[in-house]
């Protein structure tokens, strides 16, 4: 089956279709929901660090005006463990035990009439703790360490005794801070039961795990459970775990017999929804005098919740960038009484990168070689693990485009050599090489007597167009007009869909959604088989092209008709199919993800230390790309966070366990005056082994860009900086 008339609506920059929706307000988040007889909750947050509840009072809170209900561990209902799933396992259930395991922990909650009377009465709880030591720094053996939590450790040759070997050696350990995720939208969960089924309006980027998740935590069917969040204000991987909050929100609707909301403060975003780890790496790398790659050795140590699982493996990332014989990566966790961590854009890649292409800029000054030709010289032609030719991969076009758009060749490589008037001028660049990521999705597709289209599926858009460019592919596959299309998710009701994270939903989802209307069209097609009214009689999928609101002839556009006209000679209202995808099994190649190359400029004032970036140049090979407008945006939007990492993100625990900089007066982010200007292109082609050509670019803009800055800092200043985020005394 193929397109009838050029597609017109793939690739092209269609804006969002949601925009209207949300610049009006119309479109409901979740703490937009309401009920007639809707009570809201607050939460208790622990004030100590580490040890156990002694006492609880909540007497003065249960008798504050419009109080409905307290709940602690001594009155919450046992509770099970959600199932493990595609990210691992879940937290643990809330208020099960007097045990408090970090500050701001959740110790009690609260229902009351109104947003201020719960909050008001939530202050009024009293407590008595037996505080034990803390645990709170890295690098404290008093943390347990675990080694290969993952099992994602990856060896391949000898590094240990090719490592005396190599003529030039470089080694050096790189940390990186602790960085919150900041959506601007506080999450928020409204809870309903009825009878012994509950719907739950929540801030998820996964809608059908969080089904499922609640269905196992209360013992119910997963009928019993509705998830809605058809709109998310924003996540950054912090909506993918089912967090403690959401889990108490449904107790307290179940107790009190009546809908509740509960909306997160700023402060409690910072320990309740997870982080992205701090991170210590150790790099090794061993290289010929003609900068050929020997030996590479990438140890990494991050921080976790004393019961934390979310999977963090920093240093796994680096053992397929480059063409080296000899590899080792090893990942280690150390528990500390933090909240638990959970997953920022680009998890794993963001913190790794930054030590590996750091490392791979120092070691290109040691072998005398511009660090653009170290990283040609040392280019994975195939996957270095397996040896398979890639998919697809053209990182090595990334550079060539990026290096022309960027002016690379103007670069005095002598560091600190570069000024204009006062300031030091510095040139950085990075490599990106991506994970792949496909899973399993399900779609449904429907056309009916109108001629318009119905898509769905239970996937999320957390703000990446995923709504835009599901309907401008469906619209594609149907031969409709973009108009003639809507896609609806975020229902649990909907086909189930895996998360939207890890650059991996629009390929999961466009492939299902290609299975869904492939199978629609199908549909019609075995409707008319026997029609000897129809030109399409006996007609399979191969000998049709959809547009234009009809099925035809590949030979013959002439001889066709349109959905409505088959619809209405069989009487039928609407004609429904679905969907499946799997991820592929390659033969011969090796599955890629998106790479990229990423060139930043930076200014820095010898006297005051300040750090500005005056411009940016990403080139990304992200496949087939859906609507070149919002895979922009995507990149634009990554690297804002990269900068962010770069130069400013840091989340400080005080020594007492206290985030003491949570909230956005406090927690520096990229504001407009931070950001510089940018050039994004697209190269590459599609790649074969999707049934859409899409790789994903969701995650790709961050990874890279605090390398490329580091890197740039070190080519204006001379001073080799291996901390995140740069700050001005670093460099005074």
């Amino acid at each position: 089956m193929t397109t009838a008339r050029m597609p017109t609506v793939i690739g092209a920059g269609v804006d969002r279709v949601d925009g209207p929706a949300k610049v009006t307000g119309a479109a409901a988040y979740p703490s937009d929901v309401s009920y007639p007889d809707l009570a809201h909750a607050a939460l208790v947050r622990s004030t100590v660090t580490a040890g156990r509840i002694t006492r609880i009072d909540m007497d003065a809170a249960k008798a504050a005006p419009g109080v409905l209900h307290v709940i602690t561990h001594e009155n919450a209902p046992r509770l099970e463990r959600g199932p493990s799933g595609l990210l691992g396992p879940p937290p643990p259930p809330p208020l099960q035990d007097d045990r408090v395991l970090h500050h701001g922990q959740w110790i009690a909650l609260v229902v009351a009439e109104s947003p201020a009377e719960a909050a008001a009465a939530a202050r009024l709880a009293e407590v008595a703790y037996d505080e034990t030591d803390a645990v709170l720094d890295i690098s404290d053996p008093h943390g347990e360490l675990q080694a290969n939590p993952w099992g994602a450790d990856v060896r391949r040759g000898d590094v240990d005794a090719r490592r005396a070997s190599p003529e030039i050696t470089h080694e050096a350990t790189y940390t990186t801070a602790e960085n919150t995720n900041n959506p601007l939208g506080l999450f928020a969960t409204v809870a309903a039961w009825d009878g012994d089924t509950v719907t739950v309006h929540d801030a998820t980027q996964w809608t059908s795990n969080l089904q499922a998740f609640l269905a196992a935590t209360f013992r119910i069917p997963t009928a019993a459970v509705r998830i809605h969040a058809p709109y998310v204000g924003g996540a950054f991987g912090a909506g993918l775990i089912v967090w403690p909050h959401v889990i108490l929100t449904v107790v307290a609707a179940r107790a009190v017999g009546r809908p509740v909301k509960l909306v997160l403060t700023r402060p409690q975003m910072f320990t309740g929804i997870g982080h992205r780890p701090n991170t210590v790496q150790t790099l090794r790398l061993g290289a010929r005098r003609d900068g050929e790659l020997v030996a590479i050795d990438h140890e990494s140590t991050v921080s976790a919740a004393i019961e934390d699982e979310s999977i963090q493996a920093i240093a796994a990332t680096t053992s397929n960038a480059y063409a080296c014989p000899n590899v080792s990566t090893r990942d280690r966790r150390r528990r500390l009484n933090i909240a638990p961590t959970g997953w920022l854009r680009a998890p794993s890649a963001g913190p790794g990168n930054f030590a590996l292409e750091s490392a791979i800029d120092e070691l290109s000054y040691e072998v005398g070689m511009d660090p653009l030709e170290l990283r040609l010289r040392n280019y994975a032609e195939v996957q270095p693990q397996s040896g398979l030719p890639w998919a697809s991969k053209a990182l090595r076009e990334c550079y060539a485009v990026g290096a022309e758009r960027f002016g690379w060749s103007r670069r005095d490589p002598e560091p600190a050599s570069m000024r204009d008037g006062p300031w030091q001028v510095g040139y950085g660049m990075a490599g990106v090489s991506y994970s792949w990521w496909q899973v399993r999705c399900e779609a449904r597709a429907s056309v009916g007597r109108d001629g318009t289209a119905f898509v769905r599926s239970a996937a999320n858009d957390i703000g990446t167009g995923t709504r835009t460019v599901m309907r401008q592919l469906s619209a594609e596959l149907l031969g409709l007009e973009l108009a003639e299309v809507r896609f609806d998710l975020g229902d649990s009701d909907m086909p189930w869909s895996p998360a939207a994270g890890g650059s991996g939903l629009t390929t999961s989802l466009g492939t299902a959604v290609n299975a869904a209307c492939r199978a629609l069209v199908e549909r019609f097609l075995d409707a008319v088989a026997d029609d000897a009214a129809s030109p399409l009689q006996g007609c399979t999928l191969d000998d049709v092209a959809v547009g234009g609101g009809r099925i035809q002839r590949r030979e013959d556009p002439d001889a066709g008709e349109a959905y409505t006209d088959i619809l209405a000679r069989h009487r039928l209202d609407e004609m429904t199919a679905d969907g499946a995808s799997d991820p592929p099994e390659p033969t011969g190649s090796a599955r890629s993800g998106p790479f990229a190359a990423k060139f930043v400029e930076v200014r820095v004032d010898p006297d005051l230390g300040t750090v500005r970036v005056a411009r940016i140049v990403s080139v990304v090979d992200g496949g087939r790309i859906l609507n070149e407008k919002l895979a922009r945006s995507q990149i634009i939007g990554g690297t804002v966070g990269g900068i962010g990492q770069a130069l400013l993100e840091d989340t400080v625990t005080d020594a007492t366990g206290r985030i003491a900089n949570a909230t956005l007066a406090d927690y520096l982010v990229p504001v407009n005056a931070d950001v510089p200007a940018m050039d994004v292109v697209f190269v590459g082609e599609p790649d074969p082994l999707t049934g859409i050509g899409t790789k994903g670019v969701g995650e790709l803009g961050l990874p890279g860009i605090a390398a490329a800055i580091a890197n740039a800092v070190y080519h204006a200043t001379g001073r080799r900086i291996r901390s995140l985020p740069i700050t001005i005394d670093q460099l005074l």
